[in-house]
């Protein structure tokens, strides 16, 4: 009984530590590209500044050069993560129907339980019902 118990709590628990791995991802992808986007507004903003918009250009922004840096960085992580949050989100499903099938298991056995005990009860109301009437006809 204590290790079913256990054993459901501990998958309860692996389902719960795969929700928050998965909401994490979730969150970096989405501040990422907040970033993302921040750094292409500064470029915009930049390059309005120096009037050159061409990256190859001699003169172009140094500033705007780095950012673009950081920007297509900002990318590719988020990218990276987004094969992360795939596989997080196959460990959450695997959790999960590994949660169910203990579930459902735990579900089985204590009805299989309560059905024992129903039948432990009616047997003994039947050595009682049995008793007495063996007592009145004795009287």
């Amino acid at each position: 009984m204590k290790s079913r118990e256990a054993l459901l709590k501990f998958k309860r628990f692996q389902v719960e530590e795969r929700r928050r791995r998965v909401a994490q991802i979730e969150a970096m992808i989405n501040e990422f590209a907040r970033m993302a986007g921040d750094l292409d507004r500064e470029i915009e903003a930049e390059e309005k500044r120096a009037g050159i918009s061409d990256p190859g250009h001699f003169a172009y922004p140094t500033y705007a050069k780095a950012a673009r840096v950081r920007r297509d960085n900002l990318i590719n992580s988020s990218a990276e993560l987004k094969d992360q949050l795939d596989d997080a989100k196959g460990a959450l499903e695997i959790a999960f129907e590994d949660l169910k099938k203990v579930e459902i298991l735990d579900d089985r056995e204590k009805a299989a339980e309560r059905a024992e005990i129903a039948l432990r009860q009616q047997m003994e109301s039947d050595r009682a019902a049995a008793r007495m009437r063996f007592v009145a006809s004795r009287a």
